[in-house]
């Protein structure tokens, strides 16, 4: 199974029971203050997985590893293509 089909499924069964609750198909007696929080609750988790999306890249922007050593390898590649092209004669402006 798919992380996608994994999310879809969840998202499928929330909706689910969350229509069912908002219809009063599944018989649940609320208070007035609990309804309300039920009737807003998609728009809470959205809520609640942007701020976890927005920590999440920005612990891994933070915690991101410098790669000296294939950074220098790149420069040097970079410098035998040019040569190479150089002697093909290629002229760089």
């Amino acid at each position: 199974m798919t992380k996608l089909l994994q999310w879809l499924t969840v998202l499928f069964l929330f909706l689910a029971v969350w229509l069912g609750l908002v219809t009063n198909h599944i018989p649940v007696v609320f208070s007035d203050a609990a309804k309300e929080v039920v009737y807003f609750l998609p728009i809470y988790l959205l809520m609640a997985f942007a701020c976890y999306s927005l920590a999440v890249i920005g612990y891994r922007v933070t915690t991101f590893n410098d790669c000296v050593q294939a950074a220098d390898e790149l420069k040097q590649e970079i410098k035998e293509a040019k040569k190479d092209l150089t002697r093909k004669g290629f002229v760089f402006t």
